[in-house]
C-alpha cells in the first residue's frame, strides 16, 4: 500500500485516531477481504484516521443524497461524471455529507483514478484508495459490519465494566486520588484533577514525570470533563493523550468525573480536596517519593506554592489547631503554606515574600498563641526546603509542647548537625558504641538510664533542673548519674564527654524515631 498524497494537518477537521472511533479507513484497508484487491492509497495521511461507521456500495453520481455520513464508499466508478469540474463537484458533495473515504476498483470504468478527483480529495482531506485487482464488495461490507458489531459489543462490555468499577469506588467512599489513579489506569494515559482555581488536587502520570504531566495539561490535545452535580461545579478532570479505548476515552473520563462528583456530594463539597492535595505533597516530600526535584517543584507550584525569590521554611506546629486557620494566617502575612497533619503535629511548608523575615512574633501569629512552633532554617531551593522540614521535625521529636514557644533549629546547632549527617553510618556507629552499656542495662533491667542521661545533657550545669525533668528525687538522680559514669567509664563533668554523649543520644533518636 503506497501513500501518494498525505494531506496537511490544517486541511482537515476529521477526528484523530484514539478518541471514540471504533473503526477507521486505515483499519478497513488492513482487512483480508480488502487486501486481496492490492489497495493503493492515493490520498492518505490523517484522512486514514476518519471513522467508518458503515460500508456503502454504489456507482451512482448522485450517491451523496443517499448517505448520512461515516460511510466508506465502494465503487467501480461506472456512473461517475467524466469532466474535471464535475469530478471535483462530486468529491465536494461526498465530503459535505461526511463520508469516511472513497475506494475505487480499477478495470471496469477506470484504469486509473482521475487526477481531478485526487486533487479535490487531497484538498478536502478525503481518503482515496485504488484497488488494482477485483474485490468482492459484499465480502468487504460483511467484514466491515462484523468488525463494527464486534467493536460495539466490546464497547458495551467495557462501559458496563467501567460503570461497576466507578460505582464501587463511589460506594466505598474512595478518596479523589484513588479515583484519579483508577481513571488513568483505565485510560492508559496520565490524568489530572484540578479545582476551579486550576490548582492540582491529584494526578496520576503512570510512567510520565510529574513535571511533564503538569506542563502538558494545558495543551489543546487534552480532554477535559467538568466534575459537577446538581448545578454545582467543583473542578475539572483532565486526560492527556493516550491510546484508544473500546468504550471511548471521553466515556472513561466522564465515569471518573461522576465518581468524583458523588464524593463531593457525600462530603458536602470539595473541602477535602485541598486537605488531600497538601497531604500528598507532604507525604511525597517526607518519603522522597519523587523522581526529580523538578517534579516536586512543579507539584508545589501547581498548588500556588512558589520557591524562587521567596523565603521558605519547614515548620512543625504542635497543639490543637486547624489547617484552615493556618492558611488564613499565612495569607495575612503575604505567604503561602502547604500543611498536613502527621503524627498529631501540623507539618507545614511556609513560603514568604523575599522582603519578609519569619520573626518569633510572626511564627506565633501563624500557629496560634498556645501552640509550640519548631522552625527549620531558611531554605535555598527545594532540597533546602526538604532539609529544613526534616530539621524541624527532628527538633520537634526532642521537644515538648507548652508555653507557646518558638523553637528554631538555628538555635540548636548540635541537632542541626545530626540532621545534616543523618545518613552517615559513622554517626550511628558512634551512637551505638557510646551508648551500648546503657542500652543493654535498660533492656535487661527495665531501667531509665538513657532518659536520665537525656535530662542531664538537656540541662548542662543544672542538675537540679535535670532531676526535675527526669521526675526523680535529687538523691536518686545522683545515684543514676554515678551509675551512668561507671558503665560508660566517662567523666560526666567533662564538657567534651557530655557533647559526645549528647550527639550520640540525638543520633539514636533519629534511628529509633525516624521522621
Amino acid at each position: 500500500m503506497s501513500d501518494r498524497r498525505d494531506i496537511e494537518a490544517n486541511r482537515t477537521d476529521r477526528p484523530g485516531r484514539g478518541r471514540d472511533t471504533l473503526l477507521t479507513v486505515g483499519d478497513v484497508l488492513e482487512m483480508p477481504a480488502m487486501r486481496v484487491g492490492a489497495p493503493e492509497v492515493l490520498v492518505g495521511g490523517h484522512a486514514l484516521d476518519a471513522e467508518v461507521r458503515w460500508a456503502h456500495v454504489s456507482d451512482s453520481a448522485g450517491v451523496a443524497r443517499l448517505l448520512d455520513g461515516g460511510e466508506l464508499l465502494l465503487s467501480t466508478g461506472a456512473g461517475w461524471p467524466s469532466a474535471a469540474d464535475a469530478l471535483g463537484e462530486f468529491a465536494r458533495g461526498l465530503h459535505e455529507v461526511g463520508i469516511a473515504g472513497i475506494v475505487l476498483e480499477l478495470g471496469s470504468a477506470y484504469d486509473h483514478v482521475p487526477e481531478p478527483l485526487i486533487a479535490a480529495c487531497a484538498d478536502l482531506g478525503l481518503a482515496v484508495v485504488a484497488l488494482k485487482d477485483e474485490v468482492k464488495f459484499v465480502a468487504v461490507t460483511e467484514a466491515v459490519h462484523r468488525a463494527l458489531i464486534a467493536a460495539q459489543t466490546e464497547a458495551l462490555h467495557e462501559r458496563q465494566r467501567l460503570h461497576e468499577l466507578f460505582t464501587a469506588l463511589s460506594l466505598r467512599g474512595a478518596p479523589a486520588d484513588v479515583v484519579v489513579s483508577e481513571t488513568a489506569r483505565a485510560l492508559g494515559a496520565p490524568v489530572v484533577l484540578e479545582n476551579l482555581a486550576y490548582e492540582v488536587i491529584a494526578q496520576e502520570g503512570l510512567r510520565m514525570p510529574v513535571a511533564e504531566v503538569l506542563a502538558l495539561r494545558g495543551s489543546p490535545a487534552v480532554e477535559r470533563v467538568p466534575v459537577q452535580a446538581r448545578g454545582v461545579r467543583w473542578g475539572t478532570l483532565v486526560a492527556l493523550e493516550g491510546p484508544a479505548h473500546p468504550a471511548g476515552r471521553r466515556t472513561v473520563l466522564e465515569q471518573g468525573a461522576t465518581a468524583l462528583a458523588f464524593g463531593c456530594l457525600a462530603d458536602g463539597g470539595d473541602a477535602e480536596w485541598s486537605v488531600l492535595a497538601q497531604r500528598n505533597i507532604i507525604d511525597d516530600l517526607l518519603g522522597a517519593r519523587f523522581a526529580s526535584t523538578g517534579d516536586i517543584a512543579a507539584r508545589l507550584e501547581s498548588s500556588g506554592f512558589l520557591l524562587t525569590g521567596r523565603r521558605c521554611h519547614g515548620i512543625v506546629i504542635r497543639g490543637a489547631g486547624s489547617s484552615a486557620e493556618l492558611h488564613t494566617r499565612a495569607q495575612r502575612a503575604g505567604g503561602a503554606v502547604v500543611t498536613a497533619r502527621v503524627d498529631d503535629d501540623d507539618v507545614v511548608l511556609l513560603s514568604l515574600p523575599a522582603s519578609a523575615v519569619l520573626t518569633d512574633r510572626m511564627a506565633t501569629a501563624l500557629a496560634g498563641a498556645d501552640r509550640t512552633v519548631f522552625v527549620g532554617p531558611e531554605a535555598d531551593g527545594l532540597r533546602g526546603l526538604l532539609a529544613s522540614l526534616r530539621a524541624a521535625r527532628d527538633l520537634a521529636a526532642t521537644g515538648s509542647a507548652g508555653g507557646g514557644r518558638v523553637r528554631r533549629v538555628d538555635e540548636r546547632p548540635l541537632g542541626r548537625l545530626v540532621t545534616a549527617l543523618r545518613d552517615d553510618h559513622r554517626l550511628h556507629e558512634h551512637s551505638e558504641r557510646m551508648l551500648a552499656p546503657l542500652v543493654r542495662h535498660d533492656h535487661e533491667r527495665g531501667g531509665d538510664l538513657l532518659d536520665v542521661l537525656a535530662a542531664l545533657v538537656a540541662h548542662p550545669g543544672n542538675r537540679s533542673a535535670a532531676a526535675v525533668a527526669s521526675h526523680l528525687s535529687r538523691s536518686v538522680f545522683y545515684q543514676r548519674i554515678a551509675l551512668i559514669g561507671d558503665l560508660l567509664e566517662v567523666d560526666l563533668e567533662d564538657g567534651e564527654a557530655l557533647a559526645a554523649l549528647h550527639l550520640a543520644l540525638l543520633a539514636r533518636r533519629r534511628t529509633t524515631n525516624p521522621r
